[in-house]
């Protein structure tokens, strides 16, 4: 019989990490932001008040059971249904990860919170650090993520750089481009300029390749990605989605989810529940899904459904 946990899920396929065993420090759409391409649709608890969503003692526990149960992957990512840094205890779980499992870790953060030393101190127990970079003022910021109205710009891109200057392990920027929003040259060329000001060790391209939060989100061309990649340093890479001849396994769910939306078409929720599986983890499929035209987008009473 399969383990059931509640707090780990996948391995994934990640585009930059290979496999990716997730661990979801949050309940469903607790963040600090409500950015408009967000593959989990819009935020229900917008916040920044930090504290423990759920009880670490069993977060580690469930990751000592998977390990002693002989689980692979080829890192253990705190990401999920929220901002991980939210959870007050976050970097606790790093560190169990680094003590007691023979994985790397890293943590996808939106990075709204590292002007606050304590989350940069608890953060720098990861292996990888990913923060987001979207925007390159207070207005650009709203107009994409949509910030809690107490976060202020200046001050997260403040934490960023103090945060290179404390963290020893790899620094990865995520830039998250949208046609008309911030595609635009001269405003990649803002972004490119703050971006170096954080000495990243890499900076990485990204748009809407999944169903985002609003319609509105459009995704870049590839082409017009390549042609601005330049402009970063060190150069930005292009986060390709995953492919599903790499893994029977994704094959597998891929093919499963498809013939259920042939039957009737579903929410991404709807899946979820039907397999068991995380919400993050179906999104994943879903992108690859509807970006190759395998699976179509339905609007329906302002909900999205998915159709074979």
């Amino acid at each position: 019989m399969p383990q059931i946990y509640k707090y780990l899920f996948g391995p994934v396929p990640s585009r930059r990490l290979g496999r990716s065993l997730g661990v979801d420090l949050t309940p469903f759409k607790t963040c600090t932001l409500d950015c408009v391409f967000c593959q989990l649709g819009c935020t229900t608890h917008k916040t920044f008040a930090r504290k423990e969503y759920v009880p670490v003692k069993d977060v580690k526990s469930e990751l000592s059971r998977w390990v002693k149960g002989g689980g692979k992957t080829d890192y253990i990512t705190l990401s999920g249904s929220g901002e991980p840094t939210l959870h007050s205890r976050f970097g606790e779980v790093l560190r169990f990860i680094r003590e007691r499992t023979p994985f790397p870790s890293v943590l996808l953060s939106n990075g709204t919170l590292f002007w606050q030393p304590a989350v940069r101190k608890s953060a720098c127990q990861a292996n990888i650090v990913k923060l987001s970079l979207s925007a390159w003022d207070q207005f650009a910021f709203k107009h994409v993520n949509r910030p809690h109205p107490d976060l202020k710009f200046s001050q997260i891109v403040d934490g960023y750089r103090a945060f290179r200057d404390e963290f020893q392990g790899k620094l990865w920027i995520e830039v998250f481009l949208l046609w008309g929003m911030n595609s635009v040259r001269c405003d990649v060329e803002k972004i490119a300029k703050l971006a170096k000001t954080i000495r990243a060790d890499e900076i990485h391209l990204n748009t809407a390749v999944r169903p985002p939060a609003e319609k509105f989100a459009v995704p870049v061309p590839r082409k017009q990605m390549e042609a601005v990649a330049g402009l970063f340093r060190p150069r930005a890479k292009m986060i390709v989605e995953f492919s599903a001849n790499k893994s029977v396994d994704i094959a597998a769910n891929e093919i499963t989810i498809r013939a259920m939306v042939q039957r009737r078409p579903c929410t991404a929720h709807q899946i979820a529940d039907v397999f068991g599986m995380h919400l993050n983890e179906v999104a994943k499929y879903l992108g690859m899904l509807t970006r190759t035209g395998t699976v179509q987008i339905q609007k329906k009473d302002h909900e999205t459904y998915y159709v074979g």
